[in-house]
């Protein structure tokens, strides 16, 4: 671990993941409180989580772009974006405008530009690492997320509580701006067949210019060319990351990822009402803590845990995390409940680790932003639903009904890996047979030609 952080590529964008991380962190229980105070019901809450989470959806389509664009470019225009949206809130609170729809237009216009920061970084660490060091590339970035996280939550519970959740939007925008300085000095090499690509497209591009110069119909026809090869070239990217993903085991890995997010998606949406009859906001920041808290001990753990294969974590542990969290609902007693939350994501947090390095090691650098980013569109396409008929439901069933669907959920991802031959014997991240498994090494054309 402590090779990666002489590496300065890898140690700026892990200091930028950090600070931005904790500015989302607090953002995030002020949000979501915000919505539930001014709308007054779990309803609001559903609806924001539903508008948070839809954008994630669309992820897939970012993918491309990310591929084709300049990681640094993306990581700093998306903090300064974001840094200026969130903005708008406490610049309606001021005027005298704030309302429950201000809060619910500006979360899923946040979400939005969000969906190219993920992949961005996800294409960028195998470029900054050797592929030995994924693991505890991604197990440090996991903390850098999780750390800041679990403790940024609770204490953004703590400070709605004293000061209300407007200052924590103001909070947020200053770490919007730090970070975008730290990653203004990131420097991210080219994947190995993007300088060949860029080099040719310049090439294509001095071309279109002279031939543009020569009268304005042809720069009209030549304008309108390049806007069709432009978005053809997008399409067939595009069908490049389907197509990587169709057809191979990942297929089932989302299947058993559709269930179970749309039950933590409708947990999520009932949340703030569950804390707010346990003690308030800072309730509200506790839990949420503990389930931070629990991902991060289990991305902390996931380098040891890399030598058990990834099937026997994901079986064991999605059925240690569906009892843990039933118990955490069922008990009753509110300090018994946080624990046994934190118990539950622990295999949550490690299984990640490790299963974004097996993507790491085996995708070609090239499509990594495709494939990453339709992995997560698919694993969370569900959540946006969730969250909506969670809120609906806890208007209609009260929370305790609502609640325990997540510990269902796990249960239903650990058959999924018992009940497929294939899942059930994928052996450790590192030693994946990809062709066993349907995940070639093919790029480009290749690719596509097999959607």
């Amino acid at each position: 671990m402590r090779s990666l952080f002489g590496n300065r590529t890898f140690r700026r964008l892990f200091i930028g993941r950090l600070i931005t991380n904790a500015g989302d962190s607090a953002y995030a229980v002020a949000a979501m409180w915000l919505a539930f105070e001014l709308g007054g019901s779990s309803f609001y809450t559903g609806l924001a989580g539903f508008l948070t989470m839809l954008p994630q959806t669309l992820q897939f389509l970012a993918g491309p772009l990310v591929d084709r664009w300049q990681l640094r470019r993306i990581l700093v225009v998306t903090q300064v974006a974001e840094g200026l949206l969130v903005l708008c809130v406490p610049a309606a609170y001021v005027m005298g405008w704030l309302s429950v729809w201000v809060v619910l237009v500006v979360m899923p216009l946040l979400s939005l530009i969000n969906q190219f920061v993920y992949p961005a970084q996800q294409a960028a660490l195998p470029r900054v690492v050797e592929k030995d060091d994924l693991v505890e590339a991604n197990s440090a970035f996991s903390f850098a997320y999780q750390g800041v996280d679990f403790a940024f939550t609770a204490l953004g519970g703590i400070v709605v509580a004293l000061v209300g959740a407007i200052a924590l939007y103001v909070l947020d925008s200053v770490t919007f701006l730090a970070a975008t300085l730290v990653f203004l000095g990131v420097r991210i090499p080219p994947a190995e067949s993007e300088s060949e690509s860029e080099s040719e497209s310049e090439s294509e591009f001095e071309s279109e210019f002279d031939t543009e110069t020569e009268s304005d119909t042809e720069s009209d026809a030549g304008q309108t060319d390049g806007l069709s090869a432009a978005i053809g070239e997008y399409r067939t990217q595009l069908r490049d990351g389907i197509g990587y993903v169709r057809g191979s085991v990942l297929v089932w890995v989302l299947a058993g990822s559709l269930v179970v997010n749309a039950t933590i998606g409708s947990t999520l949406a009932v949340l703030p009402a569950y804390a707010q009859a346990n003690g308030g906001s800072d309730a509200y920041g506790f839990l949420l803590a503990t389930v931070v808290g629990g991902m991060l001990v289990g991305s902390l753990a996931a380098t040891p845990l890399k030598r058990f294969s990834l099937a026997k974590l994901s079986i064991g542990g999605f059925v240690f995390s569906g009892i843990t969290w039933l118990a955490a609902v069922l008990i009753g007693w509110f300090s018994a409940t946080m624990a046994l939350f934190f118990l539950a994501w622990i295999p949550v947090g490690a299984t990640n680790v490790i299963f974004a390095a097996m993507i790491q090691s085996v995708v070609p650098e090239e499509l990594m932003g495709r494939v990453s980013s339709v992995l997560s569109s698919a694993s969370v396409g569900a959540m946006p639903l969730g969250s909506l008929l969670g809120g609906i439901g806890g208007d209609a069933l009260g929370t305790m009904p609502v609640m325990t669907t997540a510990g269902f959920g796990f249960l239903c991802i650990a058959f999924c890996w018992l009940a497929h031959p294939l899942l059930r014997n994928i052996a450790k991240a590192d030693e994946l047979d990809a062709e066993k498994h349907g995940l070639t090494t093919a790029t480009g054309a290749e690719s596509s030609e097999s959607f």
